[in-house]
Parts: structure tokens; C-alpha cells; sequence
């Protein structure tokens, strides 16, 4: 217990050598986290209970995805031409009106329009942020800041989803409607974009950066970027992202629905699961650097990724709501402390002016598994349930921790 306040304590004292900008952005992202943990709580089981279908929610998960993909690469030269603040606001803001346009309609047409424009505002604004961070950030403290932003959004996610557990309730005795209504969760859903609109306040008092820092890295042309892609080293950077990718586009967006199905747990239930679990990740992310400078970002990442591999196949296979909610606990937590360890050390692996095109690249692998993972998740949870997708991604995290062992395990300090 005292390593663990010691950690905490260790964490907080890097906090304050964070600037202006940085501590900005964090409130936004505090809010954001608050508004995206609503959202993802409640977005699967309001399609559901439109009677829409798994298949088509898998649809609907994919198109995201799929965009990114498509228009990833001119999407990070668009958010370098217009600037991060600028990109972050954009980005913002057409997340909070396709989350008003997906609930404004059962239409599915009109989700399927809302799903692109949420694509598009996602990867503006995801796009945006590791460069955003190694701007902001100096080199003391840029791993701090990394696992920071993470660490507070899901932490934010605790107040969220203990929020949003109350949600449907209230809003149902409001509309005299279900608790498990339409009407009910897209009240609730709404209150998200809401939130999201109000994530972008923080931002506007972000100041911009000075042009020429702004530019350095924009009109490089399709044979520097091809060139720049094919390199071994970068490509060894963004092959487990493929990976993690898939292992978790086609279980991890589901979670609320397994526990719904296998152990018919209640709204106030799920929402107090999800918090809890929201806070063990956001602490565990925040004491994610205090572990990298003993083991270093790699063997950090590798050895919690590795270490969640058996709590994920606990949740599918335990007996019992008790051990799986325990398992989902446990695993959020490790699996999630390394995220912000692995994206640090990939930017500090290439020169400032290749990061954007780097973390491009990784978002658009990443987006990969999202394009087609949620369709395939849709398919096997109709035909054969949740069983083999717990197997599958337990397998696919496993080969991301191999290869990122094989591939950097020796080159710890070395930088290009």
C-alpha cells in the first residue's frame, strides 16, 4: 500500500512542470472523457433496442473506422495546414453533431451519414493529438503527459459512467417512457454531445503555434511519405498496432453487451462496473511511468500487455458476474497502462518532422481492424456468441506483445 501511495505521489510531482497549453488541453480532455464514457455505454444498447440489429450495429462501429482508413493521410495533412487547436476544435465539434444527428433519427440511412461524419471529426482530432503532445510537452516530461492525457480520460470516464448509470432512469421517469426505451437512452446520449461541445471551451484558450513550427513537415510529397512509410524501422513500429487493433475492434466496443446478455445485468450496475473499472485504468495509466523507468517502455508494455492475456480470457469463460467483473477490472487496467508507453516511445523514434506521418500510419493500421472487426464481431456473436471472440483476441494481443519484444527490446534508448 505504501508503494502504491508512493507511486501516486511520484505521479502527481510531475504534473505540475506541464505549461499552459498542456494543462488546457488536459481539462478538455477531462470533460471529453466524461462525455465519451456516456456515449459508450449506452450507443450499442439504443441501436439495440431500435430493433435495429446486431449487424447493422456492427456497421455502424465499422464506418468510423473505415473513413480513417480511407482519408487517414489527408486528414493528418489537413490538421497540420490547419494547426492543432484549430484541428482539435474541428474535431470536437463534428463529434458532438454526429452524435446529434445519430440519435436525431431511426432512420438507417441517417446514422449510416452520421457514423461518416463521425469518422471524419474522430480522425481530425485523434490525428491531432501526439503531435499536439510533443509540441507541448519537453523531453522530461513527455512520457508524464502522454500517460496524463490517457490516464485522465478514462479516469474522467469513472465520473461519467457513474453518471451515466443514473441517466436512463431519470430520464425515463421524465418522459414516462422504459428505463430501457429509445426515448431513454437517447436522452442519455445526447447529454454526451452536449459534453463533447463543451470539451472544445478549453481548447480556445490554447495558444497557436508560430507558423514556421507549424509547417515544417506539410508539402513533403507522395515519394518523401512513401519513403518515409517503408522505412524497416517504421514499419516494425506500426505492425502491432495491426494487431491490437483488430484483437480489440472486434470484442472491446461489446463488453456492455456481453455483461447484458450473459448475466442480464441492470443499467445502474453496468454503469457502476464501467466506473470502477474507469478508475483503476486511469490510475494505473498515470503510474504507467513510474513502471517505464524502472523496466523501460518496452519491456513495460510488453509485460502488462502480457499480464492482461489471462484476465481476458477470464471474463469470457469464469462462472460467475462476480470473478468476470473482477477479470474486466484487472484487465482494463494492464492492458491500457501501456498504450501511452508504446505511443511515447514510437515518437521519440523519429525526428519531429516524421512524427505526424508516423502517427498517421499507426492510427490508419489501427483503424483496420476497426473497418472490418465490428462486421466480423456482428456475424459471430448472431451465429456462435461471445466464446470465440475472447479466444481470438486474447491470441491477437498475445502476438502484438511477441512482436514488440522481438522488434525493440535492445533499442530501448536508441533514436534515429
Amino acid at each position: 500500500m505504501s508503494q502504491l501511495s508512493d507511486a501516486i505521489r511520484r505521479s502527481s510531482l510531475r504534473l505540475p512542470a506541464f505549461g499552459r497549453d498542456a494543462w488546457l488541453f488536459l481539462a478538455s480532455v477531462i470533460i471529453a472523457g466524461v462525455a465519451f464514457s456516456i456515449y459508450q455505454l449506452y450507443f450499442n444498447l439504443y441501436v439495440l433496442s431500435l430493433g435495429l440489429g446486431k449487424e447493422f450495429l456492427g456497421l455502424l462501429a465499422a464506418i468510423p473506422a473505415g473513413v480513417t482508413l480511407v482519408l487517414g493521410l489527408p486528414i493528418g495533412v489537413l490538421a497540420d495546414r490547419i494547426g492543432r487547436r484549430a484541428a482539435l476544435l474541428l474535431g470536437n465539434f463534428g463529434v458532438a453533431a454526429a452524435i446529434v444527428l445519430l440519435t436525431s433519427s431511426p432512420s438507417p440511412i441517417i446514422m449510416v451519414v452520421a457514423s461518416l461524419l463521425l469518422g471524419v471529426s474522430q480522425a481530425i482530432f485523434i490525428l491531432s493529438i501526439a503531435p499536439f503532445i510533443m509540441r507541448v510537452s519537453k523531453e522530461e516530461t513527455r512520457t508524464a503527459l502522454f500517460s496524463a492525457q490517457f490516464g485522465l480520460s478514462i479516469l474522467s470516464g469513472f465520473v461519467g459512467s457513474l453518471l451515466a448509470g443514473q441517466l436512463p432512469g431519470w430520464f425515463a421517469g421524465l418522459l414516462a417512457v422504459g428505463v430501457e426505451s429509445p426515448p431513454a437512452y437517447r436522452a442519455a446520449i445526447l447529454i454526451s454531445a452536449l459534453l463533447t461541445f463543451a470539451s472544445n471551451l478549453p481548447l480556445w484558450f490554447v495558444r497557436e503555434s508560430p507558423p514556421a513550427e507549424r509547417t515544417t513537415h506539410v508539402d513533403i510529397g507522395l515519394g518523401g511519405l512513401w519513403a518515409q512509410l517503408k522505412r524497416p524501422l517504421v514499419i516494425k513500429l506500426i505492425v502491432p498496432n495491426i494487431f491490437v487493433g483488430f484483437g480489440a475492434a472486434i470484442l472491446i466496443p461489446y463488453m456492455n453487451v456481453f455483461f447484458k446478455e450473459r448475466y442480464a445485468m441492470p443499467d445502474n450496475q453496468l454503469g457502476l462496473l464501467f466506473s470502477l473499472t474507469a478508475v483503476a485504468t486511469g490510475v494505473a495509466t498515470l503510474l504507467g511511468p513510474r513502471l517505464a523507468r524502472s523496466l523501460g517502455k518496452v519491456r513495460a508494455v510488453v509485460f502488462t500487455q502480457a499480464a492482461s492475456l489471462v484476465f481476458m480470457m477470464a471474463i469470457g469463460f469464469v462462472p460467475g458476474v462476480l470473478l468476470a467483473s473482477a477479470a474486466f477490472f484487472m484487465r482494463s487496467a494492464l492492458m491500457n497502462m501501456g498504450g501511452p508507453l508504446y505511443q511515447a516511445f514510437s515518437m521519440e523514434q523519429v525526428p519531429d518532422h516524421e512524427r505526424a506521418t508516423l502517427n498517421s500510419a499507426q492510427t490508419l493500421v489501427w483503424e483496420m481492424g476497426w473497418a472490418f472487426g465490428p462486421a466480423v464481431s456482428g456475424f459471430v456473436q448472431q451465429r456462435f456468441g461471445f466464446a470465440p471472440l475472447f479466444v481470438a483476441t486474447t491470441a491477437l494481443y498475445g502476438v502484438a506483445a511477441v512482436l514488440t519484444y522481438a522488434f525493440f527490446h535492445n533499442m530501448e534508448t536508441k533514436k534515429i
